[in-house]
């Protein structure tokens, strides 16, 4: 096996990200004023405390999201190469997917994605999960309850 390109290519990428850094101390701006350490975020001065309460739920979702986006990713790759697999490849990715509905078929009877508190009419509150519309909303506790309880 040969691994002298492999060697070769180590150290010129080592080489250039140590040149880069070097460049950049180098020739980078330095300045001071009493603006420059000041946390901001789209060039307004922030206003409040930054950590926002998110649910439990938010983090479950974007790990589904993670997941099942990567399996996605298997599945294109997969159609490219089809009709190279043959009949094999087919029942291989059949067996991938058919696992992929088992795990979501199992999340849902585990109640994982349930979105929020049953309601009467069989309608689930957003407000608890903190999941709005337009993405997350933060959760605060309110007086006289337990955060994220319904008024």
């Amino acid at each position: 096996m040969i691994l002298w390109p492999l060697v070769v290519y180590f150290i010129l990428v080592v080489a250039l990200v140590g040149a880069m850094l070097a460049l950049s101390a180098v020739l980078g701006e330095r300045h001071q004023q009493p603006a420059t350490n000041l946390p901001y975020e789209g060039g307004v001065a922030s206003t409040g405390s930054a950590p926002l309460r998110m649910p439990a739920r938010f983090y479950l979702i974007a790990m589904f999201f993670v997941i099942f986006d990567l399996e996605s990713a298997f599945i294109f790759s997969w159609a490219v190469v089809a009709r190279e697999a043959g009949w094999s490849g087919y029942a291989e990715i059949c067996g991938f997917i058919g696992v992929l509905l088992l795990t979501l078929f199992y999340l849902a009877k585990v109640g994982a994605l349930d979105w929020g508190e049953a309601k009467p009419g069989g309608q689930r509150s957003q407000r608890s999960t903190g999941m709005g519309l337009g993405g997350p909303v933060p959760v605060r506790a309110r007086a006289g309850g337990e955060a994220g309880s319904p008024r």
